[in-house]
């Protein structure tokens, strides 16, 4: 059996935060779904497809990790792609309540699911697509946040603005 990780996220832009915890995903686990969730609670900058396509163009090095998106239960999406663990990120203190609610959730939706969180390097630990976004609206740097693919097109998108 092999063993298949989601990484669910918005990844309204993707950054090199999320890029390390799939970088280290993809050496724990024989697959990596990374699963780009809708999530129409927000007003994402780019639409699921650009942003499926922005993640995937950012993770093209690693050949067990694959890009998806889904508009359903993330414990549908796992269970559709074979998956045995859900694994999350917490950047910090303030994540943790968010984050241990819905792994709780997701135990009792789906029990044949584990919930794995890694944590960043602290030089990640600040770095939040919303802070992205804003920074780029307004000209600042953000190259060293994300990856090239990513800052290209948000370069664009405000650019046209």
């Amino acid at each position: 059996m092999s063993i298949i990780a989601i990484y669910p996220g918005t990844f309204d832009p993707i950054t090199n935060g999320h890029l390390d915890l799939i970088a280290r995903a993809a050496k724990l686990f024989e697959k990596v779904i990374v699963a780009v969730a809708v999530n129409a609670g927000k007003a994402p900058l780019f639409s699921l497809q650009e942003r499926v396509h922005l993640a995937g163009e950012a993770v093209s090095a690693y050949e067990n990790v694959k890009v998806i998106g889904f508009d359903n239960l993330l414990v549908d999406c796992a269970r559709q792609h074979g998956a045995s663990v859900i694994l999350r990120g917490l950047r910090a203190v303030s994540d943790f309540e968010y984050e241990f609610q819905m792994a709780g959730m997701n135990r009792n939706l789906a029990p044949e699911l584990e919930t794995i969180f890694l944590t960043p390097p602290e030089k990640y630990t600040f770095i939040s697509s919303s802070v992205i976004k804003a920074i780029a609206e307004l000209n600042g740097d953000i190259s060293s946040f994300v990856p090239d693919c990513v800052f290209q097109q948000l370069f664009q998108k405000f650019k046209t603005r």
